[in-house]
């Protein structure tokens, strides 16, 4: 099977506290978006795509590794990967979507969702539990439901793909359309979504204490 690996990576870093990009943040020395393309490539992705701002696509350029191709992304995510999309090769089999704000996911998981792929599955994302408990609060901030949080499951990336599947549900994604994740936009295109074991590791880095948790997981 051969899978291209595509890497949000337009966002900026406002949450983070940053001036620059949330993918140009450094982790260790090295900006997330080079973390994430390697635990793609090490996880057995044969090649990547990065969308990223027009304004610093040369920054991206100068820092990523050889042979990683660049579009110029969105001004949202799913516009992005639907940049990255154009320019995956049409031979490809699969395509796993990743966030380089998720710059520690070991490659294991990476793998884990294409050997699913390989097994026949269409779509496949990586999920842990929940185990907080987690309530509905109604309009005037009031608990109005406890679900049953066993069914529960947070979604992390990469989510992996049918190259087929997913351009032809972003085909059908109507125009000004953004849902949450790209597993929400082969859903929305009557697709079933099969999940695998996530890692705690793969935990999205948002604002400045999650940079720091990420500095002390790769130093220690």
């Amino acid at each position: 099977m051969h899978a291209v690996g595509i890497v949000a990576a337009a966002g900026s870093g406002l949450r983070l506290g940053a001036d620059l990009p949330k993918a140009l943040v450094p982790l260790a020395g090295r900006p997330l978006v080079c973390w994430a393309v390697d635990a793609l490539r090490a996880g057995g992705v044969d090649e990547v795509v990065v969308a990223v701002p027009a304004a610093e696509y040369d920054e991206f350029a100068a820092v990523l590794p050889t042979g990683t191709r660049l579009v110029v992304g969105g001004e949202t995510r799913t516009a992005s990967v639907r940049a990255a999309l154009g320019a995956v090769p049409a031979g490809a089999d699969a395509v796993l979507v990743h966030d380089a704000a998720r710059p520690l996911t070991p490659p294991a998981v990476v793998a884990r969702v294409l050997d699913a792929l390989v097994a026949g599955a269409l779509a496949v994302v990586p999920v842990l539990p929940v185990v907080d408990t987690t309530v509905v609060v109604d309009d005037e901030g009031t608990v109005a439901a406890v679900p049953d949080r066993s069914g529960l499951r947070r979604v992390q990336t990469p989510q992996g793909f049918s190259r087929v599947v997913l351009a032809g549900a972003y085909d059908d994604l109507p125009d000004g359309a953004e849902l949450t994740d790209d597993a929400a936009v082969v859903r929305a295109a009557g697709v079933r979504v099969l999940t695998v074991d996530g890692d705690e590791r793969a935990a999205k880095v948002t604002v400045a204490h999650d940079l720091a948790l990420a500095e002390l997981l790769v130093s220690g």
